[in-house]
């Protein structure tokens, strides 16, 4: 089990936050995670050569998230852990927090906030596969929307466009059409009002997703993440300087290298390899 982390452990004020997802999608994370904390120092670590994780099995997920945080944490000492990937939460983060000894923060499908937000009554959920058939939404289903109507999608494509924009790639309008008709189509689909960006993929396709949705509102738990994490690190100290950003990745950083001109929009300099 991890230990709470508390003012009077005080880390290292350069400890940074690290977070970790299968590729760029946790970036929508970070974006408010810097706002709430702009002098924490941060390391990002993508697996590309994991991904997509939405199609990789269970038991595949269960075994290499523990093992690439494991040495994630021994390489960078981090104050704090964030799985900013749904998947890899909705499988391994009980196995992450029994393996490391120190805060780690998941992400969920925000379905409570999109079940406070409906006036139809119609929500709708795009997220991987291998997340929304997942035991744990159908629990926050019934916790939080067990009077509505949840409708799921699987839209693994956008998670192919989210890194494909990343590099500056062209992508077809087709893509957002399909994935919000993939709602849309199913019964009471017309009355949909809130989509659940159940991958923290989708937000960084958010203007192209509202361009074909219409009248429908979007949620994601990035906010709620950044407010988990300030409330965990309330009272630690921080570098006086600019604090430092290290993007690291397991796949090939040349590789990777298309990526940059984005990157550096976050505060990024360089990809690392792992």
């Amino acid at each position: 089990m991890s230990l709470p982390l508390t003012a009077s452990q005080n880390p290292d004020p350069a400890a940074p936050i690290l977070i970790f997802d299968s590729g760029v999608g946790g970036l929508s994370v970070l974006k408010e995670v810097t706002r709430a904390l702009p002098l924490a120092p941060i390391v990002y670590a993508a697996d590309h050569a994991g991904l997509p994780y939405g199609e990789k099995s269970e038991a595949e997920i269960a075994a290499r998230v523990p093992a690439l945080l494991g040495r994630l944490v021994e390489r960078y000492n981090p104050r704090l852990v964030t799985i900013a990937c749904n998947t890899a939460c909705t499988i391994a983060l009980s196995h992450v927090r029994a393996a490391l000894n120190l805060p780690v923060v998941g992400t969920v499908p925000a379905i409570k906030p999109a079940a406070i937000a409906t006036k139809s009554g119609v929500i709708g959920l795009l997220g991987t596969q291998a997340t929304i058939r997942q035991a744990y939404v159908d629990q926050l289903e019934r916790e939080f929307a067990a009077n509505l109507t949840l409708l799921r999608y699987a839209a693994p494509e956008l998670v192919h466009a989210a890194e494909a924009k990343m590099r500056g790639d062209a992508i077809s309008d087709d893509v957002y059409v399909s994935a919000i008709n993939g709602l849309r189509n199913q019964p009471n689909g017309s009355q949909m009002d809130v989509v659940i960006l159940g991958c923290t993929h989708f937000p960084l396709l958010i203007d192209e997703l509202a361009k074909v949705a219409g009248n429908v509102s979007f949620v994601d738990g990035a906010k709620g993440i950044a407010r988990r994490i300030s409330h965990l690190c309330d009272g630690q100290s921080w570098p006086e300087n600019r604090p430092l950003y290290q993007f690291v990745t397991t796949g090939d950083p040349e590789m990777c290298a298309s990526y940059l001109p984005q990157l550096i929009e976050f505060g990024f300099r360089q990809i690392d390899g792992l």
